[in-house]
């Protein structure tokens, strides 16, 4: 039986995984579950599952919480704030730690969970694009399993043989290719992204995504931070990692060996599905998601992503090649102008102007430590914000 805390339960990742444990309910326990502030899906999810813990961000999502679990006659131990995601996220009677927390807020629990030895599902982007070093470090030092749960990590990792103390090349692997759907902009014409509103970018072909996450696959930075993670995940350099647009998202990644054969993975577009191969490993579970019938697909077809159209892949590889402190400034950075695009601050073709332009201006560093990490993060955050600022101010006076 594994014991489960959920980072981030209330998001598209955790409810799938919440999917797949109830149709396993002989393998899993919930112990805690975590949320920002949804804490209307949170008591419905406590109520089936019955966790130990339950976590909110926000103090008075929390107490809110607290108040319909008490009338409901449940125990659930309420706590709030991120000092309490790290608690649940290293109780000795847990497990397995899913880390699906969007965004740096979810860094610190991630690596508590890596710290006390924990099996740690990993949908986390930022836990590796801010930290990779420290956080492989702290996986191997505390003999913690690290299993991807992003489709297209899942999927390599699936398509990767045993590799233990071995390097790519000594598998013989010559590249991994990551596959992309190319978003809901894939064929829109460059000249029209200026007037994109945030309710079609939010819009995926394929998947459904949390907001954030959806527009990252829009300006095709998910693509670029995920080129990052498969960096530190699989020891990968730089160069042997490419990206390749298929916009039936039934591939979701490719290895490719020095013989000349090409291993993928293949799967309806279903997050329940990299989430059931990661919880049962290395035994394979039911998941719920469709099977695939490729006769009613009918046709898979490939192309190579357009970086001058969607310029946040290049600007995402640059800062990989630059260094840590490139790397952190992307990503909060590109936090900031999403959520600044989202609520209709700056358009969408600024996105990746104001992403590159706190990049450059970060100066390079060594970073050893979270508290490196987050100095960086906070800094590259007020640059973002300044430029935002500067962008929205014409808006602002043209509608005073």
């Amino acid at each position: 039986m594994q014991h489960l805390t959920i980072l981030g339960s209330t998001g598209s990742v955790g409810v799938s995984t919440l999917d797949v444990v109830a149709r396993n309910p002989q393998r899993f326990a919930v112990t805690a579950l975590a949320a920002r502030s949804r804490d209307d899906l949170l008591f419905e999810q406590c109520c089936r599952f019955k966790p130990e813990y339950a976590v909110l961000l926000e103090t008075a999502a929390a107490g809110r919480l607290q108040k319909k679990l008490q009338d409901a006659g449940l125990s659930t131990m309420v706590l709030s704030g991120a000092e309490a995601l790290e608690k649940i996220a290293a109780l000795p009677a847990v497990t397995t730690v899913v880390a699906a927390i969007v965004g740096i807020a979810g860094l610190r629990p991630a690596l508590a969970a890596a710290r006390s030895g924990k099996k740690i599902l990993l949908a986390n982007k930022e836990a590796l694009v801010t930290s990779g070093a420290l956080f492989m470090a702290a996986v191997r030092d505390s003999g913690a399993e690290l299993l991807p749960i992003d489709s297209e990590h899942n999927a390599i990792f699936q398509a990767l043989p045993g590799m233990r103390d071995r390097t790519l090349a000594d598998c013989g692997v010559r590249r991994i290719l990551l596959t992309a759907s190319g978003g809901p902009f894939r064929n829109l014409p460059a000249g029209q992204f200026a007037r994109i509103t945030p309710e079609e970018a939010i819009a995926h072909p394929n998947w459904v995504m949390g907001r954030k996450i959806s527009v990252d696959s829009a300006t095709m930075m998910n693509k670029g931070l995920e080129v990052i993670e498969a960096h530190w995940l699989f020891s990968a350099p730089p160069e042997v990692i490419e990206v390749v647009i298929h916009p039936q998202s039934v591939v979701h990644s490719l290895v490719e060996y020095c013989d000349g054969s090409v291993i993928a993975q293949l799967g309806n577009p279903d997050m329940r599905t990299p989430i059931a191969h990661a919880l049962g490993y290395p035994e394979r579970i039911a998941s719920g998601a469709d099977f695939l019938d490729l006769a009613r697909v009918g046709n898979l077809s490939f192309e190579s992503p357009d970086l001058e159209r969607f310029p946040c892949l290049r600007i995402a590889c640059d800062a990989l090649r630059a260094g840590d402190s490139a790397v952190i400034a992307l990503n909060a950075a590109n936090e900031v102008a999403v959520a600044e695009f989202l609520d209709r601050r700056i358009g969408f073709a600024d996105i990746p102007e104001l992403i590159e332009k706190v990049v450059l201006a970060t100066p390079v560093q060594s970073v050893s430590s979270l508290d490196d990490v987050e100095r960086i993060d906070r800094k590259a955050r007020e640059e973002a914000m300044a430029a935002c600022a500067e962008r929205c101010m014409p808006q602002t006076a043209t509608g005073s």
